[in-house]
């Protein structure tokens, strides 16, 4: 019988408790046993970002990081971005710049978004490049999802958030 670990931690803000094999990845934890899909399993090592998540605040591949080590931490996925049940104004400037075609990719997309809009105000279009370099798309060619984070620099700027 394999043994199981007690993993406690913060997701989207609500305190969750699961019992997870220590070899388990936070990518499937989340999937399998919370239920949580926006998270997606793509390559499963680290390459396309797909499985995107904010780890205390820093964006991280899910697929790399061992469930167990989130014990105690704090693990926002693109559901924890609702504000009362709204879009957050990353979400919408996504939907506004046309910025997801399949939409696999989107929600790591818009989460190392907030991660860059939450260190740096104003990024610069090379700084947006850099921020979204470890996120692949197959579908958009990126010039939509640059302008996406522009309008949720601009949309925050002006106080939407």
């Amino acid at each position: 019988m394999e043994s199981l670990l007690h993993v406690k931690f913060k997701l989207n803000g609500k305190e969750v408790e699961v019992e997870v094999p220590p070899n388990m990845t936070l990518l499937d934890m989340l999937r399998r046993k919370l239920g949580v899909t926006s998270v997606k399993k793509g390559c499963e090592v680290g390459e396309c970002g797909a499985c995107t998540v904010l780890l205390n605040g820093k964006p991280v591949n899910s697929c790399l990081v061992l469930a167990p080590k989130v014990n105690g931490k704090e693990v926002i996925t693109v559901e924890g971005l609702l504000e009362d049940g709204k879009l957050s104004p990353i979400q919408e400037a996504f939907i506004e710049e046309m910025a997801i075609q399949c939409g696999y990719c989107t929600p790591g997309f818009i989460l190392i978004t907030k991660a860059l809009l939450d260190e740096n105000k104003n990024p610069s279009i090379d700084e947006i490049k850099e921020a979204l370099s470890g996120n692949l798309c197959r579908c958009t060619g990126y010039v939509h999802i640059i302008r996406a984070v522009r309008k949720a620099a601009e949309k925050i700027s002006k106080g939407s958030l």
